[in-house]
């Protein structure tokens, strides 16, 4: 008989691990962590490990990231509540929860390419009450003009270089935070702000290793 896990406590020991680890600076980004329950976003299968530190799969060859580079890429958004944001690779859903938390459900479009991930994403947002941030099916390496414009694009999957799309649907002083690298299996963060004039000012944040993003602007299928 498999033990009973007080996922509440479980939640607020991670998030204290974090603080205390650097990784959670913002008290906004805390709060969105605290809130957000991890275990409705993971297989039921790895629940037991919702609040540990790694990243876990999900299917179709993706995963849920760990909770340290979720809290760094938040950190380099420093995104303010009613900021309109495009995660690229919906994935499980908790990313867009976090964002959603952070900004706003209604601010937040999340884009995933697999049809049944976008689906399973859609049910556990809903579930975890964050219903009303829009899931979209299509190729995220396109962004999607549709919403735009953008404060922020940020992208769970790693591409080979920042896609042409995503920067004409950045809001003036937008901004990008997505992994970015020559090798489908390991990049750089990369934090892209748009200039004035339409350029983007671009810096290199810690290494990090994201599944690959696919698509037309991104790495082949």
């Amino acid at each position: 008989m498999g033990r009973t896990l007080d996922f509440a406590a479980e939640r607020e020991r991670m998030v204290g691990q974090l603080v205390r680890a650097g990784y959670v600076k913002n008290p906004r980004v805390r709060d969105a962590f605290r809130a957000v329950p991890r275990e409705r976003f993971v297989p039921p299968v790895d629940s037991e490990d919702a609040y540990v530190d790694v990243p876990l799969p999900i299917g179709a060859g993706q995963t849920i990231s760990a909770p340290s580079m979720i809290a760094i890429m938040l950190d380099e958004a420093s995104l303010e509540p009613g900021e309109r944001v495009l995660e690229i690779g919906t994935g499980s859903g908790y990313h867009a929860a976090l964002l959603a938390h952070l900004v706003g459900a209604r601010k937040v479009i999340t884009i995933e390419r697999n049809p049944e991930l976008a689906s399973w994403g859609r049910s556990n947002l809903a579930g975890a009450g964050y219903g009303e941030v829009s899931v979209v099916v299509g190729d995220g390496s396109l962004g999607y003009p549709e919403g735009a414009p953008y404060d922020c694009i940020m992208a769970t999957a790693g591409a080979p270089r920042i896609p042409d799309a995503w920067p004409p649907q950045l809001s003036p002083r937008g901004r990008i935070v997505a992994p970015v690298g020559s090798s489908r299996h390991g990049q750089v963060l990369i934090v892209a702000t748009r200039r004035p004039d339409g350029t983007l000012h671009t810096r290199e944040g810690t290494s990090c290793a994201f599944v690959p993003l696919v698509g037309a602007q991104a790495w082949p299928d």
